[in-house]
């Protein structure tokens, strides 16, 4: 499966939203790999085996996995207003998925260089 074919089976209602996203990720990602890991679009630095980011349309939610600690804890102040695990950032609502905050989020990560993830 690619990213592709991935989109055109999730729902209408979020397709927009992650259509978005993966712009998003190949605008600012510059150097990395787009795959599907996990039965989820991921991104990967070339070369490398690990990825750094990834999202995916979940039953309930739109995710968004920041894997780096060192983005994460960078971000802690914008993020600690959002649903968010360990790694997870979740929108429930796809007309209210922040992209500024994910533009940001995806610079900081390709700006950052090879680091430790999760």
């Amino acid at each position: 499966m690619d990213v592709a074919t991935y989109l055109a089976a999730v729902p209408e209602a979020r397709r927009e939203a992650l259509v978005r996203l993966r712009e998003l990720c190949l605008e600012e990602l510059t150097g990395f790999e787009e795959c599907i890991a996990y039965g989820m679009p991921a991104y990967m630095r070339a070369g490398e085996t690990v990825g750094e980011i990834a999202w995916a349309n979940q039953k309930q939610y739109i995710s968004f996995y920041l894997l780096r600690t060192d983005i994460r804890d960078a971000f802690a102040d914008r993020l600690a207003p959002h649903d968010m695990g360990k790694a997870c950032l979740r929108f429930r609502n796809p007309a209210k998925v922040d992209f500024d905050l994910l533009r940001d989020l995806l610079r900081a990560t390709a700006q950052a260089g090879p680091g430790q993830v999760c």
